[in-house]
């Protein structure tokens, strides 16, 4: 197992150029260390020895591991805690590097607000073509509509300027960028997206969904380099919050290039599981050879394909059976027909790829659920683990169906947390029963896999336990937890964000838990999580990430 060069740390031997001996064995002592075993039960263990390949070859007290490793170098944990590395069902990986790259809206509370931070970024960056970012939330602005190009236009009118919303499901422009991309009043809404107007018709600035297009067709791609920082800061990132692993939720063929090229140097520092984006062109490209199912010593795998069904809630793109109980017009987007959607996940599935739908609205799970139904039944392709993304509003006669037609909900814990301003009004008191339901999905028996959907959520996974055990925000509201009946218990959304999320990814036997036999991927935090006050699970820090018994992060 290769990785980039590290700086040596007399603590750390593993990071240094001693262990490069052949089979050589380390051993971690004195360590406070959780796993899940087989059965999914918590274990606790003070040492763990693995080899130069990255395997872990015992697990257990000091005296046992110690007499299974006698040439073993030792690290002393000093009583620290220990985890298995915490796994994203869910991410953008490139998204998230972009955004560290670009201006970042997301912890701005009010239109004022993100005007001034976009008004000291265009002063700060004279020479730059176009302003780009992302995270606005007008519902975060309590500003009650959309924003508008005007208010873009007095900040900067002689350069595009396009950012695009927190969910990444609608995209804010100036005036020059709509007129750039063509866009005008007279422009007609695409299929499966909205150009928000005013009551006048004019076109305001915002494009939702697949309206995004005509805007994405106008903005200059990244050149490779890019690509590189952008791959190499969010694996930074990645690394610093403990994880270990991440399931990139639709990639291009050109970043498909970029990962094969980082897993080729050693640069790849998170495994990463990747979804083929649609079923297009870069589909029939990647997908000549069938599913990818290890690439780089089990650090890159391309066995999946990612999908849509509809849009966003924040954003009302998200299709709904029934109209929105705050805008009584609008029953979100479907993205495709029932026959398009069809053809796409059987084109995907007869190759052998397992299938991810996004589907946030009622209307669209049930849209993928009668898909996969029919194709599962024709095909038999149930060992595919095939998937619904968010899974967030779904009627309660439908969450059945994920269990009996073996759909996985792939879910992000903190979408309830971040969407409780406005979830309830956008459904309405009945239908919000069906939505971020995890306790309803976990009691008839589904395995969840958590994740976060970075960058529209922050990708530290400790958010997200936290949310799933207290269904609060970080502030700790609502006192009670919203819709607590929901909530996980704490084994649950550990073993989510680990076994299961690995076992959606068909991973489960080389990672997701530290046992005999499968990769030495683990993280060092700075308190016990399993004797905290759940509400405060959201301040654990990482102090040290391994990947196949290699240390890549260190605090």
């Amino acid at each position: 197992m290769r990785f980039a060069p590290l700086q040596c740390s007399l603590f750390v031997l593993a990071a240094c150029g001693a262990l490069s001996a052949a089979h050589a064995d380390t051993v971690i002592d004195n360590a406070n260390g959780y796993t899940l075993n087989a059965k999914g039960d918590i274990v606790q263990f003070a040492s763990m020895a693995f080899d130069d390949n990255g395997r872990i070859t015992a697990v257990g007290t000091a005296k046992d591991v110690a007499a299974k490793a006698p040439k073993a170098r030792h690290v002393d944990l000093k009583g620290r805690t220990v985890l298995p590395g915490l796994i994203d069902a869910h991410g953008h990986v490139f998204g998230l590097g972009e955004m560290l790259t670009q201006l970042d809206l997301s912890g701005t509370t009010s239109l004022q607000q993100a005007q001034a931070a976009i008004a000291d970024y265009a002063r700060a960056n004279p020479g730059q073509g176009w302003l780009r970012g992302r995270g606005w939330n007008q519902e975060n602005w309590k500003l009650g509509r959309f924003p508008t190009a005007k208010e873009l236009d007095t900040l900067v009118s002689n350069r595009p300027v396009w950012f695009e919303r927190v969910d990444g499901h609608a995209g804010w422009a100036n005036s020059r960028a709509l007129a750039l991309a063509g866009i005008t009043d007279k422009t007609p809404d695409p299929a499966g997206g909205r150009i928000v107007r005013d009551a006048d018709g004019h076109a305001t600035g915002v494009l939702v969904d697949a309206a995004k297009g005509l805007m994405l067709k106008v903005l200059p791609q990244p050149t490779e380099a890019e690509g590189r920082a952008m791959l190499e800061k969010s694996l930074q990132k990645m690394a610093s919050v403990g994880l270990t692993s991440a399931h990139d939720a639709g990639i291009t063929v050109s970043q498909d290039k970029l990962y094969r090229s980082f897993a080729d140097q050693g640069k790849l520092t998170a495994r990463i599981y990747a979804m083929i984006g649609g079923t297009g062109p870069d589909f029939d490209q990647l997908a000549k050879n069938g599913p990818l199912n290890s690439y780089g010593e089990d650090m890159y795998f391309l066995r999946a394909v990612k999908l849509y069904a509809d849009g966003a809630l924040g954003s009302r793109g998200a299709a709904l059976l029934a109209p929105y109980s705050d805008d009584p017009h609008s029953h979100g987007l479907l993205f495709h027909s029932n026959e398009e959607i069809d053809t796409m996940i059987g084109k995907a599935m007869q190759k052998g790829y397992q299938v991810n739908v996004h589907a946030i609205g009622d209307a669209g799970n049930r849209q993928i659920l009668d898909a996969f139904a029919k194709e599962i039944k024709a095909n038999h392709t149930e060992a595919q683990r095939n998937r619904i993304e968010h899974a967030q509003i779904v009627t309660l006669d439908d969450i059945p169906r994920f269990k009996s037609i073996g759909i996985v909900p792939s879910m992000q814990p903190t979408h309830a947390t971040s969407d409780k301003n406005m979830a309830e009004s956008r459904v309405g008191p009945e239908r919000i029963k069906g939505a971020y339901a995890w306790r309803t999905f976990l009691q008839q028996g589904s395995r969840i896999a958590c994740g976060s959907d970075f960058p529209v959520e922050a990708p530290n996974p400790f958010y997200g336990i936290h949310a799933a055990v207290t269904r609060q925000d970080a502030g700790g509201n609502p006192i009670a937890g919203w819709y607590p009946e929901q909530e996980m218990s704490l084994k649950e959304a550990f073993r989510c964000f680990t076994l299961d999320a690995a076992w959606a990814g068909h991973q489960e036997q080389n990672q997701g838990s530290l046992e005999v036999g499968k990769y030495a991927d683990f993280i060092v935090i700075d308190r016990d999580l399993f004797k905290m006050t759940p509400y405060d699970i959201h301040k654990t820090g990482v102090l040290e990430t391994w990947v196949a018994g290699r240390q890549v992060y260190r605090k």
